[in-house]
């Protein structure tokens, strides 16, 4: 049974639409972990679109279960996280104009340098997890780089058009959880994760959290935080 980590970027991507001080995401922390969430995801992008560096800084001393900065493989981002010393950084690509992270990060394209940070963060005793597709080379580099976990990136199976397409993303995903554990690489899931495709992901074997935002806060928009929580539990268990 994986356990839940909650994403509370989009309660601040509501705040910073205003560019005011509310909803407060630190409070929106504290309610997910009260309603069952076991780990607080948040990502400092480089344009702080969202999470801004005060809210991590609160979010250290506060969150009680787990801290997991989602960061890009740079330098002020490491810089940043040997600061702040969150349980664990997770790296992912990043791009200005994107909506949203569209695909995992290719550790193909630069092997040498997410090694290099991934040495800089464990150096600081920092548990290093790498977001990538669900691909066999992929798992091989992160294996090779040093990482401890592997999150798996599940918007293909969250986008198929179609039952038959979702089933041939979800034995995608399987397949790159088992190859990950035959390397010894702890594994994660999420991206697109929502109340009604979740729980197929939440089935297979070896997957030990789902990191879940989007979907979990924009029903909290309707039933308030700690229900939204709740109901994503019940249907990870």
């Amino acid at each position: 049974m994986p356990r839940l980590n909650v994403n509370i970027d989009h309660v601040a991507t509501i705040r910073e639409a205003r560019k005011s001080n509310e909803p407060d995401p630190v409070l929106a922390a504290y309610v997910a972990e009260l309603a069952g969430a076991e780990g607080i995801v948040v990502h400092l992008r480089e344009d702080r679109r969202h999470i801004q560096d005060r809210d991590l800084l609160i979010l250290r001393k506060t969150v009680k279960t787990k801290l997991n900065l989602e960061m890009a493989p740079t330098s002020e981002m490491i810089d940043i996280a040997l600061d702040v010393r969150p349980d664990m950084v997770t790296l992912v690509p990043e791009k200005r104009q994107e909506i949203t992270t569209e695909g995992g990060l290719d550790v193909l394209k630069n092997p040498e340098t997410v090694a290099h940070v991934i040495n800089e963060i464990k150096a600081g005793g920092i548990f290093v997890s790498v977001f990538i597709d669900p691909d066999a080379k992929q798992i091989e580099l992160v294996r090779k780089a040093g990482a401890d976990m592997v999150e798996i990136h599940t918007g293909n199976y969250a986008n198929a058009r179609n039952e038959k397409g979702q089933e041939n993303e979800l034995i995608k995903i399987r397949e790159a959880v088992e190859y990950s554990e035959e390397l010894g690489l702890r594994v994660a899931a999420g991206h697109g994760l929502n109340y009604t495709n979740v729980r197929k992901v939440s089935t297979l074997e070896g997957i030990e959290e789902l990191n879940i935002g989007h979907s979990i806060i924009a029903n909290a928009v309707i039933v308030g935080i700690e229900k939204a929580v709740k109901n994503m539990v019940a249907l990870c268990r």
